[in-house]
């Protein structure tokens, strides 16, 4: 459970490590009997914490503190990368919450700005790709997503499907 407040603010690079414990904390109890356990498992503070720092610089990271400084999820997004989407031009790249922190509006919280940036980029449409057996895509249904594909991807050598959600206005989700 969240102590406090909860506080939405643009990342930097101070909080590589605190980003990289939520994603491989939340990888480890979100895809839990999805991805191998061998996986899940291997993954390594220090190997997304690195990436991270690749990656705060570049823009578009977000995190949530609780009242006493602790990184309980982050988010990043920006423009769309894969190309195969016409008339989507923004993408939610990753959002992620501690489990025990989930179903508290901090998700909506970290979605606000991500739409904000693609929105001050001149975009205004977006998508997310969910894995199909991830029950968080329920939150992208309950933002009216609307589910415009179906990829199948390989992690860890298991054959999986992420669901494509699609928001062809971003200025009416919240």
């Amino acid at each position: 459970m969240v102590k406090g407040f909860i506080k939405i603010r643009k990342a930097d690079l101070t909080d590589s490590k605190g980003i990289a414990k939520v994603h491989v904390d939340s990888w480890r109890t979100t895809y839990a009997n999805i991805i191998p356990d061998e996986y899940l498992n291997n993954l390594t503070y220090e190997s997304w914490e690195q990436a991270w720092i690749n990656t705060i610089p570049n823009g578009g990271v977000y995190v949530a503190e609780d009242n006493d400084g602790e990184i309980v999820g982050f988010s990043s997004g920006g423009k769309e990368r894969s190309g195969k989407y016409n008339g989507f031009d923004g993408e939610l790249y990753a959002i992620y919450i501690l489990k025990e922190c989930q179903g508290q509006g901090i998700g909506k919280s970290l979605v606000k700005p991500i739409i904000d940036d693609i929105i001050g980029m001149g975009l205004s449409s977006m998508l997310v790709l969910v894995l199909k057996d991830n029950s968080s895509r329920q939150f992208y249904e309950a933002l009216r997503g609307e589910k415009i594909d179906v990829v199948e991807v390989q992690i860890a050598g298991k054959k999986l499907f992420e669901l494509v959600y699609g928001w062809e206005d971003i200025r009416n989700i919240f």
